[in-house]
């Protein structure tokens, strides 16, 4: 297919020079007339009728868009068609982070999610930076962490403007910096670990450099500036220099602080909006209905800061339009941040994403809402591959051109956006939502995790797994996800890695539990097959899914951050190794008997049934893994 663009191209050449090979049309004079012009209505607008082509666009965003539907609607044999999309949104995009989870993309990769988005007409991207990007005035920020350059910034900047898309720095100007505050040069600004020392001039100082270097290589005068979740604000080095402040009072004296350096260097800063949530709420808690904000509060809110109202956790458009409608009273419209939720292990929820954007974006819309951001978390360790949240990001994307949402349509424009098969992407949800689990795992539970890095023979989820037959079921999807990676073309890793993982489960899911049976039943002939069959076959397994993981790793990700991994991995390697070798032991009477065997099973924190832990250091062992 050759097609040629002219009339209103002068800043879109570049973005269909680069398209054309992805969307499968060639660019040239010879091509299929296609006339662009730029109008300020509010659709975009793709016509065919016996006299040509015409796209009607208002931003560039917008006709990037409109060619990929022009391109389906060619490529589908359509010979007249009118098609017509009202956007729902002024700003509509992912915010990928880059820190908590260690992983930082290679710039080729966010480069490919650019062009992804340009094709869904997605017109904003952050990447989520406590300290993944260069402080000229400060050597150990981002150390050793993979932290992108300024000149990697400005690329990716100008790689994204090509397509109409914004690039907005995503910071933190008050906690979440445990990466950084670590380091001992930062030890006059530490209120606690992960918290700034509100109120001492050398933070101040230090959130300019931050500030300065995160917006000088964009375009944008946008920036956002964080401020969640400080949990003990105000309650470490801060109480013993100053007495107790309520965190209201503090809260607003740092934000105060923070836009009078945003305001002198000319940005247009927006913030996380729940510390002044759990600031009035007697638990802490961002969602309590019974939360108060007193209107003294309120009124001291500075007004040139944008709040970001997120939520990723409600499944009804009711909750979504009280929350909205809440932080409508501090006087300004909110942005709506969602979730794909990526961030639980190795698998990408997508009952839970699908359940809850649907509802929260439907509010969005009924609301007034005009900018949106899809969130994209790494948390401990980015286990789950960034792709295989696209499905998500064509959700967002649907949402963002519809006033109701079609699956039909989401369907067959992730196809062809993607390359990629709904059902197939969708179906990464089982190797979660296994038996057991609610439909569509609403409860966010993560079996696949805990029982993958659990201790093998002082399982801690071993009571809550029994008598499922996780097995079977996991031998199951092996063969699932083998058919489906043959077929997946460039997302084959991500399925393959599924795989494997599946084929480790099928023996380790219920590894403590067979053990614990076999032991106590005094079956010594069956401890004696673990201890010189499964057990050795289960290492090699992990080894493959080790490889297969790493491989991966390293070719999307910058390489720091994979040694985290590499350590859970090898832990769980020496781990069946020594498994193996103290029943080998017992079963010859070199051991007396197997302590670990022997311990009672409990439920973990005594829950039945949901096989969830959020973070690793609660999954192989009840020890401490570490000192803090």
């Amino acid at each position: 297919m050759q097609l040629y663009f002219h009339g209103d191209i002068a800043d879109l050449q570049q973005g269909i020079d680069i398209l054309a090979g992805e969307l499968g049309f060639r660019s040239g004079a010879d091509g299929l007339s296609v006339h662009v012009k730029r109008h300020e209505g509010p659709e975009l607008i793709v016509h065919k009728d016996q006299d040509g082509i015409t796209i009607s666009y208002t931003r560039k965003i917008h006709f990037f868009r409109a060619a990929g539907l022009l391109v389906e609607a060619l490529q589908d044999g359509r010979e007249m068609f009118t098609i017509r999309e009202r956007p729902q949104f002024s700003m509509n995009g992912p915010m990928f982070d880059v820190s908590q989870g260690n992983s930082v993309m290679k710039t080729e990769t966010v480069e490919r999610f650019i062009r992804m988005m340009a094709v869904m007409g997605l017109d904003m991207f952050m990447l989520y930076a406590e300290d993944s990007y260069d402080v000229k005035e400060q050597p150990y920020f981002g150390y050793m962490r993979g932290r992108y350059s300024q000149d990697e910034i400005r690329e990716l900047d100008d790689y994204a403007d090509m397509f109409g898309i914004e690039m907005i720095p995503c910071i933190q100007t008050l906690s979440h910096l445990k990466d950084v505050l670590k380091w001992n040069t930062f030890a006059d600004i530490r209120d606690d670990e992960e918290t700034m020392l509100v109120g001492e001039p050398k933070t101040y100082e230090f959130i300019e450099q931050m500030i300065k270097a995160a917006a000088a290589p964009v375009r944008t005068k946008r920036i956002h500036i964080g401020m969640d979740e400080a949990w003990k604000l105000g309650q470490g080095h801060y109480l013993a220099k100053n007495g107790y402040r309520s965190k209201f009072e503090i809260m607003n004296e740092h934000l105060h602080r923070v836009l009078e350096i945003t305001r002198r260097l000319g940005l247009e800063p927006m913030m996380w909006s729940d510390m002044y949530f759990r600031a009035g709420s007697k638990t802490g808690a961002y969602y309590d209905k019974e939360c108060v904000i007193p209107q003294s509060t309120i009124d001291a809110m500075p007004k040139d800061v944008q709040f970001v109202y997120w939520d990723y956790y409600h499944y009804d458009e009711e909750f979504y339009v009280d929350w909205i409608q809440r932080h409508k009273s501090f006087g300004s419209t909110p942005v709506f941040a969602g979730g794909i939720w990526n961030w639980r292990g190795f698998v990408l929820n997508y009952g839970a994403t699908m359940k809850s954007t649907n509802a929260a974006l439907n509010a969005c819309k009924k609301e007034g809402i005009t900018e949106i951001i899809a969130t994209l978390w790494g948390d401990d360790g980015t286990e789950c591959d960034w792709f295989s949240a696209i499905l998500g990001l064509q959700l967002f994307a649907e949402h963002g051109y519809a006033d109701e949402l079609s699956e039909e349509k989401l369907r067959k424009r992730f196809a062809f956006c993607t390359g990629g098969q709904y059902d197939d992407f969708m179906d990464i949800r089982w190797v979660d939502e296994a038996p057991g689990i609610g439909k569509d795992n609403l409860e966010t539970a993560n079996p696949s995790r805990v029982m993958l890095w659990q201790q093998p023979m002082m399982g801690l989820f071993d009571a809550n797994l029994n008598g499922r037959e996780f097995d079977s079921y996991y031998a199951g999807l092996e063969k699932k996800f083998a058919a489906i990676k043959e077929r997946s073309g460039e997302y084959r890793p991500i399925f393959d890695i599924l795989q494997k993982l599946c084929a480790v489960l099928s023996v380790k899911a219920e590894l403590g539990v067979n053990l614990t049976k076999a032991y106590l039943a005094g079956d010594k002939e069956k401890l004696n097959d673990y201890a010189n069959v499964v057990l050795p076959d289960l290492i090699g397994k992990v080894r493959e899914l080790q490889a297969s993981h790493r491989d991966r790793w390293f070719e999307v990700n910058k390489a720091f951050g994979w040694e985290v991994l590499d350590f859970r991995y090898g832990g769980l390697i020496l781990a069946l190794e020594t498994s193996a070798k103290r029943i080998a032991d017992y079963v010859s009477g070199k051991a007396a008997k197997l302590e670990e065997l022997e311990e009672k099973r409990l439920l973990f924190q005594g829950v039945e049934g949901l096989l969830d832990c959020y973070w690793y250091q609660f999954i192989p062992t009840a020890s401490r893994l570490a000192q803090p």
